[in-house]
């Protein structure tokens, strides 16, 4: 009962609609039954006088609806004398935005319960030993923060205690818990284990993980397409024709009645409410495989995506490299090395980051405090060493090039192939190198494949590794066409001039923001929350999974052809009903009442872009396996013998 008296509050024009018809059915029981025609006229050409004002504040904007044509049959129903057949237009009019919230609500169901799960309150830990429940906007950097047994981690953190396990499946698709050390930071979101643990903010709410999807969340939710906007395309050319078809019936039957019952079917809410249904269908079913996608116009491009290009490290490979040997500058130790490039990393977003803190913390190596850290976007990090670290200056860990020129005296590893070098130096004396060797992802080739079969005609690899590491790589994945060696304004030139367009472009990490801001769509692979990359990228992959390129461009498909099909499915019917009610064969409160039925058909088709039951059960369908590859003309960059890490 509550539920009920909620939704009359939230839409008064439906409660008043269904008031009115309540008193006019009353009156027809009573003696004053002759009242209740002029009640129910007078109420609808009201509503039909506020529906004209707002369609003249369109009209002279420029925008011809379809209010028009329910302007229009409200009048005319009531001209003719069929007041209960205006009656149910309004009901359907007023009734719009409630239907239309109803579909939209389940539509983005998932996208909802992103929302749902941000973290809302921290407890803060005073230095007197006391705690203190706050909301999460609140917390500061450093602040010391207790996370209690099952709590959500309320912004990005380091953790000070010894071990914590957490289940971070929200934020990497991950089912299994992760077991973190200390000093390694935890990202919002992710939800505490069996034991409390104490953190330190690294990050404030705003610029933490979870809150950053949550924001890419609501922009995703508020944006509209083209194809959103068809009702607008077709508005003024199905409003000619119904009033065609309208006036021919009156003119041939010579009796107005028909005009009448042929607009009472003419006001096809398919048209305003099914497609943009359907793409916030499109979008929750994306969210559910972990993908955030900024907008409709974005489905729209997927779904017409005929070329792609890969970014490798950490996008077909896994981001996680393993460490193969450590080469050690005189007077530092293998430890050494590779305790001051954690150190530093700590405060890295980009994907080898990782890798280096992983490996330290494997042989369990105390980092060192750092009392002021920088990223410099594709080169590295720089970290100023705090007072009591046992070393004094700035430690800095990236390319060649850039840390080079603080310390000339560096030189480029012997590398072999697949294996990437990542430098570290002390204010001007090299420490040494750290080796590592990344993996590519075992889902990579079923996804290259599996884009082909999608319809995407060509594929290439755009890197910053050498040729000799990206090459075999590619190979072994059916990309043929390789740009190694590039920088980031290399990749934003050599995208530009890839044909035939929409091109997608997947990558991570700083490194890749340009080119996926210039893509027709970027798709952010594994980024983090608070990356540029995430910011500039049109479709945010929260998973690390690369099969989510693929799942993006078969729900962009499988969205623009549902919202399309309740388009035209909403204009022919109205069309056939209106050719049905021109000959006499439709009385205009029985059509009224088929419209209803019909605009009800046509939203349950375009809740179908949510996906199938399946998924909706969590049983994800699996890409099929493809033999297609996807080629062009191989271009080449020069190859040297050193490769260069991606920052």
């Amino acid at each position: 009962m509550n539920n009920v008296r909620a939704a009359l509050r939230s839409y008064p024009l439906v409660a008043a609609t269904i008031a009115v018809g309540i008193v006019g059915l009353t009156l027809l029981a009573t003696p004053a039954s002759s009242v209740a025609p002029s009640l129910i006229g007078a109420y609808a050409i009201g509503i039909a006088a506020w529906e004209a004002v707002g369609m003249v504040r369109e009209l002279l904007r420029g925008h011809a609806g379809l209010d028009i044509l329910a302007v229009t049959s409200i009048t005319a129903a009531v001209l003719v004398g069929e007041v209960w057949a205006a009656l149910i237009v309004v009901l359907m009019l007023t009734g719009g935005a409630a239907l239309e919230d109803y579909a939209s609500n389940r539509s983005k169901r998932e996208l909802t319960a992103l929302l749902q799960q941000a973290p809302q309150t921290a407890v803060r830990i005073h230095p007197d030993g006391t705690t203190e429940e706050l909301p999460v906007d609140a917390i500061k950097i450093d602040d010391e923060l207790l996370v209690r047994p099952g709590a959500l981690v309320p912004v990005d953190a380091a953790l000070l205690d010894e071990r914590a396990v957490f289940d971070e499946s929200s934020l990497t698709g991950e089912s299994l818990p992760v077991t973190r050390a200390a000093r390694e930071r935890v990202s919002s979101g992710a939800v505490n284990g069996s034991v409390a643990v104490r953190m330190r903010a690294v990050a404030l709410a705003r610029d933490s993980e979870y809150q950053q999807i949550v924001r890419l969340v609501e922009e995703a939710s508020q944006s509209k397409s083209k194809v959103v906007r068809l009702a607008d395309r077709y508005a003024v050319p199905f409003t000619i024709l119904a009033l065609v078809i309208a006036g021919i019936a009156w003119a041939v039957s010579g009796d107005p009645v028909r005009f009448a019952e042929v607009l009472v079917v003419a006001t096809p809410c398919p048209l305003l409410i099914a497609a943009p249904v359907a793409f916030l269908g499109g979008m929750s079913r994306a969210a559910r495989f972990g993908l955030i996608v900024k907008g409709g116009d974005t489905l729209e491009q997927l779904a017409r995506a005929k070329s792609v290009a890969f970014d490798k490290t950490g996008t077909l490979t896994t981001g996680r490299p393993s460490l193969e040997r450590i080469d050690a500058a005189p007077g530092f130790s293998a430890d050494d090395v590779l305790r001051l490039a954690a150190s530093a990393e700590v405060y890295s977003s980009h994907v080898l980051a990782g890798g280096v803190i992983a490996a330290a913390t494997e042989r369990r190596l105390e980092l060192a405090n750092i009392a002021q850290a920088e990223e410099v976007a594709t080169n590295g990090v720089a970290a100023t060493l705090a007072a009591d670290a046992p070393w004094r200056g700035t430690v800095r860990v990236g390319k060649p090039a850039w840390v080079r020129s603080f310390a000339p005296a560096l030189e480029n590893a012997a590398l072999d192939s697949g294996e990437l070098a990542i430098y570290v130096t002390l204010d001007d004396a090299v420490v040494g190198t750290l080796v590592m060797r990344d993996q590519v992802r075992p889902e990579a080739a079923e996804t290259v494949a599996r884009l082909a079969s999608l319809g995407i005609e060509r594929g290439l690899m755009v890197t910053g590794d050498v040729a000799a590491t990206a090459e075999p790589i590619a190979a072994s994945l059916g990309i043929d066409e390789v740009h190694a060696e590039c920088r980031p304004r290399d990749k934003v030139k050599i995208v530009a001039g890839v044909t035939p367009r929409p091109l997608i472009m997947v990558g991570d990490g700083l490194n890749d923001a340009p080119v996926l801001a210039a893509a027709d769509i970027g798709f952010a692979m594994g980024a983090r929350g608070a990356t540029a990359a995430s910011e500039s990228a049109d479709v945010v992959n929260r998973f690390d999974s690369l099969a989510g390129v693929a799942h993006a461009v078969r729900i962009g498909q499988d969205t623009v052809r549902i919202a399309l099909q309740s388009v035209w499915l909403g204009i022919v019917i109205s069309v056939g009903l209106m050719l049905v009610a021109a000959f006499g064969f439709l009385p205009a409160l029985a059509g009224a009442w088929l419209q209803e039925l019909v605009d009800l058909v046509a939203i349950l088709g375009a809740l179908r872009a949510i996906g199938p039951r399946s998924e909706r059960a969590g049983h994800s369908a699996k890409p099929h396996a493809a033999t297609a590859t996807m080629s062009a003309p191989a271009n080449h960059a020069p190859s040297t013998a050193n490769e260069q890490p991606e920052r």
